[in-house]
């Protein structure tokens, strides 16, 4: 899932731009063709309709597992603000350790939390873009349409933001590389399953 996850995003991302540069929000910003998705906008509307379907189905059946299985609870809760700061500081001074791959840390707890609920506004955000009229109670939480590009676009800046630091992070720690690429070690569902193996690396 983490992959598909990723690439659909890439996807979004990448179209998203192209489908900016047709009606540019701010004059001065306009994405370089090399980094956009399709030769026309139509086109990359197309390629932002696929990556929308892919990411929210994929999307939505780990949100649901994560919620139904109590990963979610179990993995990003709770967050202490302190250790939000102290752990912050420490990947600041490249002093950030992270022994346990099945457990996150406080900052990635932050990023993923943060991340889940971004991408919740997009997707509430995208649909007042995409039907404004059929969706006008969305577009209206907004204030209008232009509000609902505006909240989308900086969703969109927000989950860029959230890739580079979520890469720089792995980064930090070498050993997560692998995980990310393999999707990670198995995180036991039942906690006290991993008992046994607490007390035989203790023998």
């Amino acid at each position: 899932m983490h992959w598909t996850n990723a690439i659909a995003m890439v996807i979004m991302i990448m179209s998203g731009w192209k489908i900016y540069n047709d009606e540019v929000i701010f004059g001065f910003l306009h994405f370089p063709d090399a980094i956009t998705l399709g030769p026309w906008a139509q086109h990359g509307l197309q390629w932002h309709f696929f990556g929308m379907w892919v990411l929210g189905l994929n999307g939505l059946a780990y949100l649901v597992y994560g919620l139904a299985t109590g990963r979610f609870r179990r993995l990003l809760l709770p967050i202490s603000p302190r250790e939000v700061i102290r752990e912050a500081l420490a990947a600041l001074s490249f002093r950030l350790q992270h022994a346990d791959l099945t457990h996150y840390n406080a900052v990635q707890k932050t990023l993923y939390v943060g991340v889940i609920l971004v991408i919740i506004l997009q997707v509430i955000s995208g649909l007042a873009i995409w039907k404004p009229v059929q969706f006008s109670f969305l577009t209206a939480l907004f204030y209008d349409f232009q509000g609902a590009r505006l909240a989308h676009f900086f969703g969109m800046t927000a989950i860029c933001l959230f890739m580079v630091v979520h890469v720089a992070l792995a980064l930090l720690v070498p050993k997560t590389l692998l995980a990310m690429v393999t999707g990670g070690p198995r995180v036991d569902e039942d906690p006290a399953a991993r008992v046994p193996s607490a007390h035989a690396s203790n023998m």
